[in-house]
């Protein structure tokens, strides 16, 4: 794509002032851009734009009027997709394929699928007359709103920038909310984009505003802790998800958390083994492993616990064309516990180390798909999410014992399960504590079904109407007979 420089967009005008932080290719690991830092002033004005526009009108625009807003977006990202297929892959190294099929086309689809949503719920009144009970008073009608919270801070993680950006920022704008975006600083460059095509589609000035920067002591935390910033939407770490809950408790803010994962996924001996070991590369190794619903933890029944471990190891050391980890710091980390793995007594079957490519590649951030076996529960690399691209394989005996072994974690985000048996699926599927159970498949999602975390993965759901329960505020009329 070239050097980037890109920019804060507040109040309806693109900014550039703070001091340039750089924007490194992952797959290359030279410098491909700059990015600016937003200080606490900046911040600030988002914020007050953000309140500007509630106060002028946009939160009670009529329901038409935001979903033609939103439908418009959607068609301006279509229009560029090409454009935020580019930035995508060179934000985040992943392959360009990945990028085109499912982060650009989700983002269009989150735009579209809540302007749809509009003509549903929050616009929905539910009307209930009830006998009056308070010394003979008659009866009284009630019936219940639903109003914006205000300004929501959206926080948006590096590993699927556009796509769980637009998860938050979409049905925040249906509600009518103003939103005020921060991006990774590590995968910025599609929220600036967005940024323009918001501004394209013509939302009244603060509707949308997107600041740039680092975390802790940073826009970050000047953002999540501002006293007018009404509700807080992130997804990324959950010590993260922590320190934002902390630095909101101050003034309560509310807040919907997708957070890690350390998720399992359960093989029995009668599932389809072709299907049950290509599932199994897609869930563990797709984009590196870095999606927060990749497989780290796969319990296998025993009697096929020796051929899945030859054959997923095998396809794991075939892999080509996969991407680099998203920076030097977390390639690091991710080797750390292969190491570690090894020092606690895993046996490696595949991976393990560092690729080399003979190209430019080498100076990127690569590490290769790795499968350990060997490990016991205790051990940090089977109970420390690691986001990369490895998992741990482990026998079981009966089921009871694999449901035991999915729920011995903190985490609960994501869990697959792998058998012909439907009573056995309707079975453990409902047991797993996890916010999410795919049978004989992964990452399968409708946007109108709930997602996220228990434990430590998350606090609420997003989704259809789930994301527009948090985004609203219920409000009971009652008016007497």
């Amino acid at each position: 794509m070239g050097h980037r420089v890109l920019a804060h967009y507040v109040a309806g005008e693109f900014r550039s002032g703070g001091a340039a932080f750089p924007l490194v290719d992952p797959v290359t690991g030279k410098v491909a851009g700059e990015a600016p830092e937003a200080t606490r002033e900046l911040v600030d004005e988002a914020v007050r734009a953000g309140r500007a526009a509630l106060d002028a009108g946009w939160g009670a625009a009529p329901a038409e009027e935001r979903a033609a807003a939103l439908r418009r977006i959607a068609d301006g990202i279509e229009a560029r997709s090409e454009e935020f297929t580019a930035a995508e892959a060179a934000d985040t190294g992943k392959p360009r394929e990945l990028a085109a099929t499912v982060d650009v086309p989700r983002a269009i689809g989150n735009f579209r699928a809540y302007a749809d949503l509009l003509y549903g719920r929050p616009e929905r009144a539910y009307t209930t007359s009830v006998p009056g009970w308070s010394g003979g008073t008659g009866q009284a009608l009630n019936y219940t709103v639903r109003r914006p919270l205000g300004v929501v801070a959206v926080i948006s993680p590096w590993n699927l920038p556009l796509l769980l950006l637009t998860w938050k920022v979409a049905p925040a704008l249906a509600a009518g909310n103003a939103v005020v975006a921060k991006p990774s600083e590590e995968a910025p460059t599609t929220a600036t984009l967005l940024a323009e095509v918001v501004d394209a589609a013509g939302l009244p000035a603060g509707a949308f505003n997107l600041v740039h920067g680092h975390g802790p002591g940073a826009a970050g935390e000047f953002l999540t802790g501002h006293p007018g910033v009404d509700a807080i939407a992130f997804t990324g770490e959950s010590a993260t998800g922590a320190a934002i809950m902390r630095n909101a408790a101050d003034h309560v803010t509310p807040v919907s958390f997708e957070l890690g994962g350390k998720n399992p996924a359960l093989v029995f001996a009668d599932a389809d083994l072709d299907a049950a070991v290509e599932g199994t590369v897609r869930s563990s190794f797709t984009h590196s492993g870095q999606i927060c619903l990749c497989t780290e933890r796969v319990y296998v029944e025993r009697p096929v616990f020796a051929e899945f471990a030859e054959r997923l190891a095998g396809r794991a050391a075939a892999l080509a064309g996969y991407g680099p980890m998203i920076s030097a710091a977390h390639r690091d980390k991710v080797l750390s516990y292969y190491r570690l793995a090894v020092e606690e007594g895993a046996t490696v079957l595949a991976g393990g180390g560092v690729p080399a490519f003979g190209d430019a590649r080498d100076g990127g951030f690569h590490v290769e798909p790795t499968v350990l076996t060997g490990l016991p529960g205790t051990a940090r690399a089977v109970r420390e999410e690691v986001f990369g691209p490895v998992c741990h394989l482990a026998p079981f005996d009966a089921e009871d014992e694999a449901v035991r072994l999915a729920n011995d974690s903190p985490y609960g985000l994501a869990a697959t399960v792998w058998t012909r048996d439907l009573s056995r699926a309707h079975r453990v599927a409902p047991r797993i504590e996890a916010g999410i159970v795919w049978v004989n498949c992964w990452n399968l999602r409708d946007l109108r079904t709930p997602f996220g975390g228990v434990k430590a993965s998350g606090i609420g759901r997003e989704g259809g109407e789930y994301s527009l329960d948090f985004f609203s505020e219920p409000v009971n009329v009652c008016i007497q007979i």
